[in-house]
């Protein structure tokens, strides 16, 4: 038993451990949550997150829409991106599920003739794995 000299000190260690330990658990949830959403969005969309991310910037996506933690993503022609996994629509018409989030980022005029988003020449590859990054982005 510590002499009651040391017990401050055995309390705070004890808080410290219990602090430790809470952050330790906030981080494993929060990177299993993560590992969890990219899952589910290859697996929505057959695609590629971390391919998305390349192909995001190859298009220069990002010169037109705004994404948090993407390097060179501050455009501001675009709605900003962040969240769009969660909207109802996609381009002003489209209901939001993978197969049309893939059919507006290949042919936006298609879907929308004369919006301000331009055909890229996006392969029917790259929609999906850009699909799939951006339903990891809630």
């Amino acid at each position: 038993m510590p002499s009651p000299r040391n017990r401050p000190l055995v309390a705070w260690s004890s808080v410290l451990g219990v602090i430790a330990l809470a952050i330790l658990a906030f981080y494993a949830d929060s990177r299993y949550e993560a590992s969890d959403l990219r899952a589910k969005a290859e697996a929505m969309t057959m695609g590629k997150v971390a391919a998305g991310q390349v192909a995001f910037g190859k298009y220069s996506c990002g010169a037109c829409h705004t994404l948090l933690g993407v390097s060179g993503a501050n455009g501001t022609v675009g709605p900003p991106l962040d969240g769009v996994a969660a909207r109802g629509i996609i381009g002003g018409r489209l209901a939001n599920n993978p197969a049309n989030m893939m059919q507006w980022i290949q042919d936006p005029q298609h879907v929308s003739p004369g919006t301000a988003m331009p055909n890229l020449g996006v392969t029917p590859e790259d929609s999906r794995d850009i699909a799939a990054f951006l339903y990891t982005r809630t």
